[in-house]
């Protein structure tokens, strides 16, 4: 008895079947493909230590659990970065042949993960929100992705990009720059680890960080000068007022 062929599947041959790419992955595909071709790509490694910030962001969230506010981690990561990108402008910029283009606004996207794909949402304005802002319209456009209702206009206008797999695990890894972005971020699941404070070994929760930049805009040094920004303020968030 022939079984019954799933949508979009074709039979190939007695080894396998072919299954149509959804359209999502056939846009992002040539999309990814042309950045990786035409985009000279560093990627640069680091750890934030996010004890303090993770046990600040339960004790809110237990706090302002009866008003169905919440906090997350990916809220606090976009803000910092918003202060790393007015620390550093050089990352907040565009090639325009041979001119750099510097932007005055800031606009951060978050890869989101749906069952057609990887969906790119933008949170506009992000330097005029508040975290707690933030994680509500972060969580509101995720939902849109899963739902398949995300408009063209959610996903257009980033400055840089923040790729957040801490649901998923892993450590490290490269992702490639979204052009006219000249840069994006990688963050990996969170890990306890013995850290040495001069005295003793103690438990710190660490975030593992993945930072690709556009080499043509951004050499080594400014990379690592930025990640190294970009832990300091997770490290400790009153960095951020300042």
């Amino acid at each position: 008895r022939p079984r019954p062929r799933r949508e979009g599947w074709r039979r190939s041959g007695r080894t396998g079947e072919r299954q149509d790419l959804s359209r999502i992955r056939k846009i992002s595909g040539a999309n990814l493909h042309r950045n990786w071709v035409l985009i000279p790509h560093v990627t640069n490694h680091d750890d934030a230590d996010i004890t303090d910030l993770e046990a600040f962001r339960v004790a809110m969230n237990k706090e302002f659990e009866k008003s169905g506010k919440k906090l997350t981690m990916l809220a606090f990561i976009i803000k910092a970065s918003v202060r790393a990108l007015q620390e550093f402008p050089e990352f907040n910029t565009s090639l325009d042949g041979d001119n750099l283009v510097y932007k005055k606004y800031f606009n951060i996207a978050f890869a989101a993960d749906t069952p057609n794909g990887l969906v790119v949402p933008v949170i506009k304005d992000a330097d005029k929100k508040s975290v707690f802002d933030i994680a509500a319209e972060s969580g509101a456009l995720a939902k849109k992705a899963r739902d398949g209702k995300l408009g063209p206009a959610d996903m257009s206008g980033a400055c840089f990009t923040i790729s957040a797999l801490g649901g998923i695990g892993g450590t490290y890894f490269a992702p490639i720059v979204n052009a006219p972005e000249v840069a994006i971020l990688g963050v990996n699941k969170s890990v306890m680890k013995p850290v040495w404070d001069g005295k003793q070994f103690v438990p710190r929760l660490t975030l593992p960080m993945s930072l690709t930049a556009d080499h043509r805009v951004i050499d080594g040094a400014l990379a690592t000068r930025f990640n190294v920004y970009l832990a300091q303020l997770l490290a400790d968030f009153r960095r951020v007022m300042l």
